[in-house]
């Protein structure tokens, strides 16, 4: 009779060390086979075929191939829709439970509803668990167990619950030994999955030396004052406790605060996943967005005037990253003074973004529109050529990415007066919220 086993379904948690579904998966008494499956349902929406996230994936499967082999294991890597492959699985496999961590996005809580369905109709246990956020769900709720919809009464709450066991780390390593025994098992090439290799640069997972400093040099975007660690978190490269723990040991609150929007955030998904594709302000639907075609263009190749709006722009098409402070002046230009929908914004975004994540993306799209999770009234507009004066007063950033700046000839001029934009985008804001 074929060995039974329990399988671990890695998807946004592609590491061995400090992984909580890993861990209880190993802990039990059957062996464990490790799972990973690239969707097409997915995968097909990409539009570029060179995108940095699936060469960073894959390359990411083939390091976790390489040291499962050093435990005389592998990784089942399936390229199907999650359906398909789990009814090759469940065909090859002699299954006693699944193991996985929770994905909160609105696509995955279906797709996970569905795979727990088709188990339990083969009497397979399927257990998920916390892994990607340090608080997740109702885990930080009011006193009358509703969810918070404000950043800040959320975060007290968020410090107060904090105990040190919640940033202690799985010691997953321990239990090696107890992943199933197999032979190296090859990896769907890129190719075969319709991609190619990305020449964009992927950033280490290094970002001890930044959390000291980072209250003080966060803003300045010409300034090496921000980890870059988001893509690390994204796909779990890195574990959340770990971040975590070191911000609170350096007792960097302000990093840590990071770290909490993007719990908050995950949260807010979780209660209103309606938020991912309508605004949670239902009044602001009601605005009559301009969506001019070219304006959108112009944003999106870094030509509309504002220099340090195309910096930002034209940086993140040539790395996928942007800068922070950054994100935000460029999304308010978008919404504000072009009056684009946010949708449209938050959408460009999500297909450069090496550290996409749909929760933090929608959830900062909307703050930037003033249609989401703020106290802050919808009138903030922020003022480009202020935010330059302030954030990058030598102009560092702006020669790096716009260089033709400086020859009135060559670069373009502002594609919207800010005073008329933003008594436009007054107006038009007022109209719908009447």
């Amino acid at each position: 009779m074929q060995q039974q086993i329990n399988i671990f379904w890695f998807r946004r948690d592609l590491r061995l060390e400090d992984n909580a579904g890993l861990y209880h998966a190993l802990k039990g008494e059957l062996p464990v086979l490790p799972l990973f499956i690239f969707d097409p349902e997915i995968l097909d929406k990409l539009e570029d075929k060179a995108d940095a996230r699936v060469t960073f994936i894959h390359q990411t499967i083939i390091a976790l191939s390489k040291e499962l082999q050093e435990h005389g294991s592998g990784i089942l890597v399936k390229y199907a829709t999650p359906a398909h492959a789990w009814d090759e699985v469940l065909k090859d496999y002699n299954i006693a439970a699944v193991y996985t961590n929770h994905d909160y996005e609105p696509y995955a809580a279906k797709r996970d509803d569905h795979i727990k369905h088709k188990l339990d109709q083969k009497g397979i246990s399927f257990h998920t668990f916390k892994d990607q956020v340090i608080f997740e769900k109702d885990e930080v709720v009011k006193d009358d167990k509703k969810p918070y919809t404000v950043f800040t009464p959320y975060k007290r709450k968020w410090y107060d619950k904090l105990k040190p066991f919640y940033l202690r780390s799985y010691p997953t390593t321990k239990y090696l030994s107890n992943l199933h025994q197999t032979k190296a098992i090859p990896v769907p090439t890129l190719k075969l999955m319709g991609f190619e290799e990305s020449v964009l640069k992927f950033p280490p997972k290094q970002y001890r030396d930044i959390i000291d400093d980072y209250a003080d040099k966060r803003d300045f975007p010409a300034v090496k004052g921000t980890s870059h660690i988001g893509l690390h978190l994204r796909f779990g490269t890195v574990s959340i406790r770990k971040l975590a723990a070191d911000a609170y040991k350096a007792e960097e609150k302000t990093w840590l605060n990071e770290l909490i929007w993007r719990d908050f955030y995950a949260m807010i998904l979780n209660h209103f996943p309606h938020t991912a594709t309508q605004a949670f302000k239902p009044d602001y639907d009601r605005i009559k967005w301009r969506n001019n075609e070219t304006e959108f263009k112009a944003w999106c190749n870094g030509q509309t005037g504002y220099p340090l709006v195309d910096a930002g722009m034209r940086e993140l098409n040539a790395t996928g990253y942007m800068h922070n402070r950054v994100r935000m002046v460029v999304a308010s230009f978008l919404t504000k003074h072009l009056l684009i929908d946010w949708r449209w914004g938050e959408h460009y975004f999500a297909s450069k973004l090496l550290d996409y994540e749909m929760a933090s993306n929608v959830g900062g799209w909307q703050w930037a529109a003033g249609s989401g999770n703020d106290a802050a009234p919808y009138f903030r507009v922020f003022n480009p050529e202020l935010q330059l004066k302030r954030f990058d007063p030598k102009m560092e950033y702006v020669k790096k990415w716009v260089p033709e700046y400086a020859d009135f000839s060559t670069y373009p001029k502002p594609i919207v007066d800010h005073v008329f934009a933003r008594d436009r985008c007054l107006k038009a804001f007022k109209a719908a919220l009447a």
